[in-house]
């Protein structure tokens, strides 16, 4: 095959993944009115159309405007009016201000949506300059960060609706009937491992398989003392324990920001619980389906859980949280399968149990394509449980650069190296992360007094205990 004719190829595959990505965002908001799509309820949050705007943005900005001549940009406003925090591109409007964005209307953002798709397929209807093919792989990826967003912030905004509406209701299987399996511990000898992603130079559209965020480069040596991971997540029941025990208010189990920031904010339990004399438990839990009982849901992973939260339950404990690279030197172990099936993100499974193993069993992760878009209990399966998927699992590590990190050349280098300060790292993806975008290597990061995103913790121990 020639080289042109490969090149057209890989054009036609990273077109298929295009509109995928870009058709499940719109999924994404079927059950939305637009009015739900204007709200924007907390700092963190931004309003869903703001979101369909902005990642059509990121490829009319990045990809057509530098790699089709003549380009026209759809209205002249849009790259100032939808710029994200690339200081580099100009100025921006204070992110506070998403939800007064009545102008341009719905209508007009979806028209914006399907102008920047025309361009794109007309782009990719021929062969690809290796950069514009890097850079479209990135989009789509950052499009997918966006889903999740979609998912967390709208989850929040209706969470703050007086009247609580439901996201979607609840399939009729829905049913956490399971008990948790007893938490147990999986022991690791550590040593000196890889750490980190090397991407393919022999692969420019960096597909789903070799695809890596800047930040997840280069791969490099760590050592690592041995340690033990515990073999699922904590859940709902065992955090109440912490709650009954008066965990929020012993100053000796938080960390002084957190107890700070605990006492400021008021916190009492995790976002979205609600005390209610009318279940057994005496809680209630907001979840997209409307509120449940924490009754049903207290063999589920707890979720929406600050760093400082996860750093005090874990304390409480008597155990600590992992490092991100003890964290992904276990999940690194696992055999994880990712495939698209008919252009559609596929579902992913990983292995339970660690390679050395001759037939290991596979599970099914609980990440948005199951459509359960809440965290699942962990299955009686052996080996390390619930590492992708449910919820995104807080690390006691720093966000830094490895050692010889490079941000990406030009205004991309302000996508991840610049919020390399006062942040800290999740691993595994959650109930609304995308099969195909998650990886042991990926690191999510977060301001540690974070909790509207779908984040919970597992315990680890150094192995001498």
């Amino acid at each position: 095959m020639s080289q042109t004719v490969e090149a057209t190829a890989a054009a036609t595959s990273l077109l298929a993944r295009y509109k995928a990505i870009r058709q499940a965002s719109k999924h994404l908001c079927s059950p939305l009115s637009p009015e739900d799509m204007m709200v924007q309820s907390c700092a963190e949050a931004s309003p869903v159309k703001w979101h369909l705007a902005h990642t059509s943005w990121f490829f009319e900005t990045f990809v057509r405007r530098e790699f089709a001549a003549g380009y026209q940009p759809y209205h002249p406003d849009f790259h100032w009016l939808f710029n994200s925090y690339y200081n580099s591109l100009g100025e921006m409007p204070d992110k506070k201000l998403r939800a007064s964005f009545s102008r341009p209307p719905l209508d007009a953002i979806l028209a914006y949506r399907t102008h920047v798709d025309a361009a794109m397929t007309a782009l990719m209807q021929h062969p690809l300059e290796d950069e514009a093919a890097r850079r479209i792989a990135l989009g789509l990826e950052h499009e997918q960060q966006h889903q999740e967003l979609i998912a967390t912030d709208i989850k929040h905004a209706l969470f703050t609706n007086p009247l609580h509406p439901a996201y979607v209701q609840a399939p009729a299987k829905e049913k956490f009937d399971a008990i948790a399996p007893p938490l147990d511990w999986i022991d690791y000898a550590g040593g000196l491992t890889d750490i980190g992603f090397t991407p393919d130079p022999a692969d420019p559209l960096q597909s789903v398989s070799s695809f890596a965020f800047d930040n997840e480069t280069p791969r490099h040596h760590v050592y690592l003392a041995p340690y033990r991971l515990a073999t699922r997540l904590i859940t709902c029941a065992e955090y109440l324990a912490f709650i009954d025990q008066n965990g929020y208010n012993r100053p000796e189990l938080w960390l002084s920001e957190g107890w700070t920031t605990n006492r400021a904010e008021g916190w009492q339990a995790p976002l979205y619980w609600r005390r209610d004399e009318a279940t057994n438990s005496g809680w209630s839990i907001y979840t997209m389906h409307g509120f449940r009982s924490l009754d049903d849901l207290s063999e589920t992973p707890v979720c929406h859980l600050s760093f400082f939260e996860a750093d005090a339950y874990a304390r409480w404990a008597g155990h600590r949280l992992p490092t991100e690279f003890e964290w992904e030197h276990a999940a690194s172990q696992l055999g994880l399968q990712r495939k698209e099936v008919d252009l559609q993100p596929a579902l992913l499974t990983y292995s339970t149990q660690n390679s050395t193993q001759t037939t290991p069993p596979t599970v099914q992760a609980n990440l948005i394509e199951t459509g359960n878009l809440h965290p699942t209990p962990a299955s009686a399966l052996p080996g390390l449980q619930q590492i992708f998927g449910d919820v995104w699992e807080w690390t006691s590590s720093g966000y830094t650069g490895y050692p010889g990190y490079k941000p990406l050349p030009g205004a991309l280098g302000e996508y991840n190296g610049k919020f390399m300060s006062s942040q800290v790292i999740l691993r595994g993806g959650s109930c609304v992360t995308p099969a195909t975008h998650i990886r042991a290597a990926y690191r999510n990061f977060f301001s540690p007094s974070t909790r509207w995103q779908f984040s919970g913790l597992r315990l680890a121990q150094d192995a001498s205990k």
